[in-house]
């Protein structure tokens, strides 16, 4: 079996699981849960999401978005509009509070990065933006088309060579 601290795939998720661990404990402090913050933060991204595009945002089921809705505005965290148009459809937007509360939840985010990078140099970390920024492309590509990065070939050819096997 393969080091998977050597595949990309898990050194990505490795690294995305210590940045929620520590800046959950950080965000801890103001109260907030994992899953609220979150839903702060997509929200701030795309005010006036209706309850089906907040659950997809969140990659939840909608019932468990409409529960995590109720929380937030018992809160005071946002509030519910009706769509004009169709009174059925409720908008989401944070409320001033809720505005607030985002930013302090932005300062620790920006901390615990900093920490995470802490040993790079500004080059590297620029480096490092402009690399996750192509991987994060080539993701888009293959989620919206389908469609097969001719990279991807030419890198199962390279670990198959490293491992002693032939590419599929």
């Amino acid at each position: 079996m393969p080091n998977t601290d050597e595949f990309a795939g898990a050194m990505i998720a490795d690294v995305a699981r210590l940045l929620r661990t520590a800046f959950d404990r950080r965000v801890r402090k103001l109260g907030l849960t994992r899953a609220q913050w979150l839903g702060l933060t997509r929200l701030y991204r795309r005010p006036g999401a209706s309850q089906s595009e907040f659950a997809d945002m969140m990659e939840i089921e909608k019932a468990t978005a409409g529960r995590m809705i109720d929380r937030l505005e018992a809160r005071g965290w946002v509030k519910r509009g009706a769509q004009n148009g169709d009174r059925r459809i409720k908008r989401i937007y944070l409320t001033p509070e809720a505005e607030r509360v985002h930013k302090r939840i932005w300062r620790i985010a920006e901390a615990t990065v900093d920490d995470a990078l802490a040993d790079l140099s500004p080059q590297e970390s620029a480096q490092l933006m402009r690399l996750l920024a192509r991987v994060k492309k080539n993701l888009i590509t293959v989620v919206d088309g389908g469609a097969s990065h001719n990279g991807a070939a030419a890198l199962r050819a390279v670990r198959a060579q490293r491992n002693g096997s032939v590419a599929p």
